[in-house]
């Protein structure tokens, strides 16, 4: 079973209205979903998605008159919430990242800890796989992809040594990729990791760019924030640097002021109408405590953040 994180405080920031419409865009296990639907009242309405369909399969057996699940990646969010007959929403949440059933089905090849195919795809039914991608991408482009998302200091010799390697065989298995990269980066250098293993970031990198997580993400906040009713929440909970870097960055630009004119003597409403400002942000980034950390320790690197549409007047609609 999946454990999602910040469970309790995720459905909390979304101030959950009983007779409001939610989106669940990550349903996963539906840890969330359920807990939110256990909030709403008989009129309320939660959509769910979910682009890997083991997880849609999970959510068609909710059998609840309040609760739809379809198939699809949250970048084509606004698409296939209307195709339900819904434009406007009261929250959105986002749960980046990979479920626990994803980590610990050996078939699925997102963990080093088994030996399984080398496959990554959140999507199964569409797609490259990571077998087939590393056995075509040149050194140069894994050096970058590395580097980049897995943010790892060690991405050119890394890149080097798994171009060399599929030159003897091909790099078809988790246990394959994750031994070439730990022959080339010392465990010693990695001490100060609390125990990563050597491979982590490398299967993050290429995890990432294969699912093009970022890519997703940047398309799904601006429609997220469209999609919003004033006074509805976006809440995200992050699992890598990259990602909580672009979700701070859009909501603090989306909360600013900044683009105002400049040395114009304009009375407040006129600010209020010339304003960009689409939204607030609530509160600071929000961690899982201690508790949860030790008995959910895929938690530790979570940051939620919670951000608020304001009306057109700029004032929030709490």
């Amino acid at each position: 079973m999946h454990t999602p994180v910040l469970l309790h405080e995720a459905v909390d920031a979304l101030a959950v209205k009983p007779g409001g419409v939610y989106v669940d865009a990550t349903f996963g296990r539906g840890g969330h979903s359920r807990l939110i639907l256990s909030r709403l009242g008989k009129h309320g309405r939660l959509i769910a998605l979910d682009r890997d369909p083991a997880a849609v399969k999970s959510g068609e057996t909710i059998e609840d008159s309040r609760f739809c699940i379809c198939h699809g990646s949250f970048s084509q969010m606004q698409r296939m919430v209307q195709a339900f007959g819904v434009t406007q929403v009261d929250g959105i949440l986002l749960d980046l990242g990979v479920s626990s059933p994803q980590l610990e089905e050996i078939s699925r090849g997102f963990s080093f800890r088994a030996s399984g195919p080398l496959d990554m795809r959140m999507d199964t039914s569409a797609g490259q796989t990571a077998a087939e991608w590393l056995a075509d991408v040149t050194t140069e482009q894994l050096e970058k992809v590395i580097k980049e998302y897995g943010e790892e200091r060690f991405a050119k010799s890394i890149a080097r040594a798994i171009v060399a390697a599929r030159v003897q065989q091909p790099i078809a298995t988790t246990s394959q990729l994750a031994g070439i990269v730990a022959a080339v980066v010392r465990v010693k250098q990695r001490e100060s990791e609390h125990g990563k293993h050597p491979a982590t970031r490398t299967f993050q990198a290429i995890r990432i760019h294969l699912n093009r997580e970022l890519e997703e993400l940047s398309q799904a906040l601006p429609q997220g924030v469209e999609m919003l009713k004033p006074g509805g929440r976006l809440v995200v909970i992050s699992f890598h640097s990259l990602e909580d870097r672009m979700v701070k960055q859009f909501m603090r630009k989306a909360a600013s002021t900044d683009e105002l004119p400049r040395g114009v003597p304009l009375r407040q409403s006129e600010l209020k109408r010339f304003s960009k400002q689409s939204l607030r942000v609530i509160g600071k980034a929000i961690r899982p405590g201690e508790f949860e950390v030790t008995e959910n320790i895929r938690a530790r690197s979570a940051v939620m953040r919670v951000a608020e549409k304001i009306q057109l007047d700029g004032s929030a609609d709490v």
